[in-house]
């Protein structure tokens, strides 16, 4: 059996992220990088899981996804995803 190195380079990485108790300053440094490593797996939707609470995690998360280059688009969560303390990724085709 021939290994393929490809799959050996490929980043594995979950369709989700957590980020409830971090500092908006954690939060931004882990988000780029997952982004990126989700997008390099080859990943076209993922999860972030910031909680509800004052909302400021989800704000400055949402400007992040506004600013990235590898985000299509973004969306709170609906019924049975999470509502107010997910937001849904879309990110853009290879």
């Amino acid at each position: 059996m021939r290994n393929d190195k490809r799959s050996r380079n490929k980043p594995q990485v979950t369709n989700e992220i957590h980020f409830r108790q971090l500092t908006v300053d954690e939060v931004l440094l882990k988000l780029d990088k997952y982004l990126n490593d989700a997008f390099m797996a080859g990943l076209s939707r993922v999860r972030v899981i910031h909680g509800k609470g004052t909302g400021t995690l989800r704000q400055a998360i949402r400007e992040q996804l506004t600013k990235h280059s590898l985000v299509k688009s973004y969306r709170a969560g609906g019924y049975g995803e999470g509502g107010a303390g997910v937001t849904i990724v879309e990110l853009v085709h290879r």
